[in-house]
């Protein structure tokens, strides 16, 4: 969500992320199963960044026995910024960068993630888009229509949305349905509910819908995306 305006994004800053991300975050194995993990940086996010950070290793945890992941960080913020790293298979790895990050006033960019989401799939299979947000701040034809396109190829949207908005929650239940993803409301004052969705859609990713299943049995968050996903089928 805009907030005020940040300070202008340096150049210098963007070059050490990205030489930070080739440093510190290999590539992961071809083999691993990849989830692009998207999320807003504006201004107003801070604190859930914050979380996110500190709860964004369960993503790993959860499929560690099941062959492990890859995951990409894509991040928003300031003025046009939408940046990507590598994938990764190290939860240190990834907060490492995180940590790095801060928030900057602007606009949301989820069109560009969606866009991205979709060149990626092009480039080899990913298995689930994570985005992380409170805000939907752009035209919602537009970005239904990619999130058709996601949904063509087989790459679902999970979106979690931080707040109350409506705009934003009509936007991200559309963009989710549209993926043939989940749509899911959380509040950063309870911090266990991002950390169980952020397990559960890993466990989608390594493991599909049967694995979602299985983990359903005895997950909260896992019976929430299960019921999204497979409500209208």
């Amino acid at each position: 969500m805009s907030d005020r305006a940040g300070p202008p994004t340096s150049p210098n800053a963007v070059a050490a992320f990205l030489d930070e991300a080739r440093r510190v975050a290999p590539a992961a194995s071809g083999t691993a199963p990849r989830l692009i993990f998207a999320l807003d940086a504006t201004m107003s996010r801070q604190p859930t960044w914050d979380l996110a950070c500190s709860v964004q290793a369960g993503m790993f945890e959860a499929t560690a026995r099941l062959g492990g992941l890859a995951v990409q960080l894509v991040y928003f913020r300031g003025f046009g910024e939408c940046r990507a790293s590598r994938f990764v298979g190290d939860p240190r790895a990834l907060t490492g960068l995180m940590a790095g990050i801060t928030c900057r006033g602007g606009q949301t960019q989820i069109g560009r993630v969606l866009r991205h989401a979709r060149n990626e799939a092009g480039k080899g299979p990913v298995k689930a888009l994570i985005l992380v947000g409170d805000a939907v701040e752009e035209d919602l034809d537009g970005l239904c229509a990619v999130a058709g396109e996601l949904g063509l190829l087989g790459l679902p949207a999970f979106c979690f949305h931080e707040g109350h908005d409506g705009q934003a929650a009509s936007g991200f239940t559309e963009i989710a349905r549209l993926s043939g993803g989940a749509y899911a409301r959380f509040d950063a004052g309870a911090p266990g509910t991002l950390a169980g969705l952020l397990r559960a859609a890993a466990v989608y990713a390594s493991r599909g819908l049967d694995g979602l299943r299985l983990a359903a049995r005895e997950d909260t968050e896992a019976r929430r995306l299960l019921g999204a996903m497979t409500s209208g089928r």
